[in-house]
């Protein structure tokens, strides 16, 4: 069946992360995404570990998309854009507020050039507000949308989740805007908008009860380490192999259960732990009982016990973990590509999971300005302007 975003066109201005993230998500549900980058490339080429040259991250992150290099701060490519903008549907950037006004590609000048464009921008801290022209990073937005202060152990520097994680949730927040502007786009006459996503806005946006607890009890929630405050319970606990299980156990009856496969059909039947609020009242307590238990048995013993009975369990997955796990490969999340030397590559798949009409990897991730003549073409640039725009360091 035709993938639910086949006849859509994005151009992405982004780099790094969230940007090109949230294109890349479109793209594999169908959308065509021209992604522009500056003539040296997207700083991510160049991220983390590198093959030949160029990050591994990149295959994932730009499969699907079509790679045209300009330099934005020239004229001439500015107006490649501008004719490109009245092509697309969508357009994506991650750059400063400012910088594509400066270079006469703000909203207005885009939206003027076609009235039904959709354009998502993604910045530290908005299109508008006081602190607008800061740059901002995804840690800045972790550690302002309040995520920073709860993670990590009590008493010890605030840490890193491990991954961009504000900026994946603005991306993700961006893809819900662009999707929720094409379908204002059928409603409402065809008309436009901007999208004005900012990272601290996302990470803000998934601080559950942070603020209304503050509001009502002057309560200002602290770092817990691996425990789930205010729930019980729920942690991580040391197993005789020196590995760590996570145990969820806050349902009251699978509490019950869990105290049973413990030995403590004490505390299953104690009526002061039959809800959490009394559960929490005694959370050491019980933090103690399980934890006593799994230091006596290996994670596969404890994880086997626990499924058994329906108790939630899991354990800490790295990397090889994840590859290994059967339940990863069933469900198509890790899958086979090469990179552009033929050396294959293991893949993340592609999430959601749609049952009609699920998204693909139609191509791999472009070669440094590989579709640049194909896209300029495509506008009625001939073969003679586009070597003379390369001889002037346009494209």
């Amino acid at each position: 069946m035709t993938k639910p975003l086949s006849g859509i066109r994005v151009l992405e201005m982004g780099q790094l992360i969230a940007g090109p993230f949230a294109a890349k998500m479109l793209a594999e549900f169908g959308a065509e995404v021209i992604k522009v980058e500056p003539l040296k490339g997207d700083p991510l080429r160049k991220w983390r570990l590198l093959h030949e040259g160029t990050s591994v991250w990149w295959e994932v992150q730009s499969r699907n998309k079509k790679s045209v290099t300009l330099d934005l701060q020239h004229p001439d490519a500015q107006d490649i854009v501008r004719r490109l903008v009245a092509e697309v549907d969508v357009v994506i950037e991650n750059f400063k507020p400012g910088t594509l006004e400066k270079w006469g590609l703000g909203w207005e000048d885009l939206r003027a050039i076609n009235p039904r464009l959709i354009m998502l921008r993604v910045s530290g801290y908005g299109q508008t507000g006081p602190y607008r022209d800061r740059p901002g990073f995804g840690v800045i937005g972790e550690a302002m949308g309040g995520l920073r202060h709860l993670s990590g152990e009590p008493g010890r520097a605030p840490v890193r989740v491990g991954v961009s994680i504000g900026d994946s949730l603005s991306a993700l927040h961006g893809v819900i805007g662009v999707l929720m502007a094409l379908r204002s786009l059928e409603q409402n006459g065809g008309k436009g908008q901007m999208i004005d996503v900012a990272l601290y806005e996302s990470v803000f946006n998934m601080m559950e009860s942070l603020i209304p607890e503050y509001s009502v009890f002057n309560h200002v929630r602290q770092p817990a380490g691996s425990s789930l405050p205010g729930i019980a319970p729920s942690n991580a606990y040391l197993c005789r192999d020196g590995k760590y299980v996570l145990i969820a156990g806050n349902g009251d009856g699978i509490f019950k259960r869990l105290m049973y496969v413990i030995g403590r059909p004490d505390m299953a039947e104690d009526p002061a732990l039959q809800n959490n609020a009394g559960r929490v009242e005694q959370v050491e307590k019980i933090d103690q009982a399980i934890a006593q238990w799994t230091s006596q048995h290996e994670l596969d013993e404890v994880m086997e016990a626990l499924n058994l009975n329906h108790v939630p369990v899991g354990h800490v997955y790295d990397a090889e973990d994840i590859v290994r796990d059967p339940h990863f490969q069933a469900r198509g999340m890790i899958l086979d590509s090469t990179l552009p030397d033929g050396t294959p590559v293991l893949v993340p798949g592609i999430v959601p999971k749609l049952s009609e009409t699920p998204g693909e990897i139609r191509h791999k991730a472009p070669l440094l300005g590989q579709h640049t003549e194909e896209v300029l073409k495509s506008l009625g640039i001939d073969e003679s302007r586009i070597q003379s725009l390369r001889e002037q360091g346009v494209v």
